[in-house]
């Protein structure tokens, strides 16, 4: 089917005007006449999963993470950038990016249900479809109280991670969890409003972990990858649902840093 056809399937669910108004979504190299039957996904398009992306055959790929994401003035391979738009349309592999659209209608619900939170409503309010408001992050209720210590484990355990950073006191008691997947520094105020004991984030720095403890608000740092690469297995189970006729393939999940 054309890259056009799978598009416009996408979009149905995930249309681009959900999208954040910094964001850059959307069919951002290649051809939309391109005959699709293979599609690579991942969470960015490094050089490495272009590699295999071109590797499989893939006709498309599509990655939650926009690689052109600021505005740019030349295409060439004299810079990181450059060098892979080119290479996927020297390879004639059409490219597309759903970054804070699916972010709004899928991430959001995705990881509020993985993390079993109950009784949840949007973190931050960004559009309302339907009379139902949609947004950035969820928040709602831990199914029982436990320490912070023991959230992280849990936490630890429910996105399948080896690590997480935490601030906070590991005995005080959490029962109300708000949760932004990718980076989370604009979530720490809505998360604090809503009544949060603790947030689930990615991307959290020094300052901005310090000042939410002082606020009243654990944060569990499970990282931007770490809490985001879920998109992957949630794409593939919908592609492979919408549009069967298409072969999907799936990146390895490698977390792109390691602690030591």
């Amino acid at each position: 089917m054309l890259c056009k056809e799978i598009i416009q399937v996408i979009e149905a669910t995930y249309p681009r005007n959900a999208a954040l108004d910094f964001d850059n979504v959307g069919l951002l190299a290649g051809r939309a006449d391109k005959e699709v039957s293979r599609v690579y996904l991942a969470l960015d398009a490094t050089d490495g999963v272009i590699d295999r992306a071109v590797e499989a055959g893939a006709d498309m790929l599509i990655t939650h993470h926009p690689l052109i994401f600021s505005p740019v003035k030349k295409v060439t391979d004299e810079d990181f950038i450059g060098r892979r738009v080119v290479r996927l349309i020297q390879n004639d592999i059409a490219y597309y990016a759903m970054h804070t659209n699916y972010d709004v209608l899928g991430m959001a619900s995705l990881a509020e249900k993985i993390l079993g939170i109950k009784n949840a409503q949007v973190l931050d309010v960004t559009m309302s479809a339907d009379g139902k408001e949609e947004g950035i992050g969820r928040v709602g209720d831990l199914e029982k109280t436990m320490t912070l210590e023991e959230c992280c484990v849990y936490v630890k355990h429910r996105l399948k991670l080896g690590s997480l950073k935490v601030f906070g006191d590991m005995d005080r008691k959490v029962s109300r969890m708000a949760v932004s997947p990718g980076s989370g520094k604009s979530a720490v105020a809505p998360a604090i409003a809503k009544g949060a004991d603790v947030l689930v984030t990615g991307d959290i720095g020094h300052h901005d972990g310090l000042d939410a403890v002082e606020q009243g608000l654990a944060v569990i740092d499970a990282g931007h990858y770490g809490t985001e690469y879920i998109f992957i297995d949630d794409m593939k189970q919908f592609l492979n649902e919408k549009l069967p006729v298409l072969e999907v393939i799936t990146t390895p999940i490698i977390h792109p840093f390691q602690i030591i």
